[in-house]
């Protein structure tokens, strides 16, 4: 079991209309500090990722941002970090944010934070990396999501054991300890020569 220094949080960089999300947004970045967790993220200082930071902060845990240079340029940029990193592109980005976490949380969001979720998870699939990823599902965000793999398993297209890398819950604290928890599971190789 790898030690749980440090969790990548990907979120919305938007508030979203109900404000269920920023208090899960709040009570997770609490929920890290006082575990010991750092957050790593993706640098800004809007909506619910401005919200895990500074709650973070606030708790007085320790932030890294990691944010594009075309973002920074846009004053999205969280100034009030631990670290704050420019990096040239989103491929950058999403690298460093990969590389100094040990684990990975999918707080509401929109296609940015789908993106890096499904990327993150698929590299785990592949065993590029053998680290958590979850899905904190505010409020039932992720309910239809969570069906749908469950269809997509059942049509064949995603193995069970691929499925259940994904851990969903609903509870902050709850998900941190399980993320905590987290053994690597023995997973059937992505594809069978069998099947080609």
């Amino acid at each position: 079991m790898t030690p749980l220094r440090a969790l990548c949080v990907f979120c919305g960089s938007s508030p979203g209309v109900d404000p269920v999300h920023g208090v899960a947004a709040r009570a997770l970045g609490a929920a890290l500090a006082e575990a010991g967790i750092d957050l790593v993220y993706g640098g800004g200082r809007v909506g619910l990722m401005g919200m895990v930071a500074d709650s973070v902060l606030a708790a007085g845990g320790r932030v890294t941002g990691v944010i594009p240079k075309a973002l920074a340029d846009l004053e999205v940029a969280h100034l009030g970090l631990t670290e704050l990193h420019v990096v040239g592109s989103m491929h950058e980005r999403k690298a460093m944010m990969a590389d100094r976490s040990d684990g990975f949380i999918a707080l509401s969001g929109g296609i940015g934070t789908f993106e890096e979720l499904f990327e993150i998870w698929t590299w785990g699939q592949l065993g590029d990396h053998a680290k958590p990823v979850a899905l904190l599902n505010v409020a039932g965000f992720y309910d239809k999501l969570a069906g749908f793999l469950d269809d997509v398993v059942t049509a064949g297209f995603l193995r069970p054991a691929h499925r259940a890398m994904l851990m969903v819950d609903d509870d902050p604290a709850a998900l941190v300890r399980r993320m905590r928890d987290h053994r690597a599971p023995l997973v059937a190789k992505w594809i069978d020569r069998a099947e080609r």
